[in-house]
């Protein structure tokens, strides 16, 4: 999937473990461990606010894009 969720690199940076951040926005572990992971398929957008709001960034601090994983997989399609 072309869209890299970096929030293992945020929490990191601001020294804050995923259970902290659960309390603080109030999402369950499993859920918050499912976009960690990148396994996520959707995103709310008052979710993200929440994310944003609790560690002080932009919500492209915690999403990139990656259009080279995208032509891997096209590679390999052919």
């Amino acid at each position: 999937m072309p869209i890299r969720v970096t929030l293992d690199r945020m929490l990191l940076e601001r020294r804050m473990s995923l259970t902290e951040l659960c309390d603080r926005v109030g999402i369950t572990m499993a859920n918050l461990s499912i976009l960690k992971t990148g396994k996520a398929k959707a995103v709310r957008f008052s979710t993200l606010e929440a994310l944003c709001r609790e560690l002080g960034c932009q919500p492209g601090d915690l999403l990139s894009f990656d259009d080279e994983d995208e032509e891997d997989g096209r590679d390999a399609a052919r």
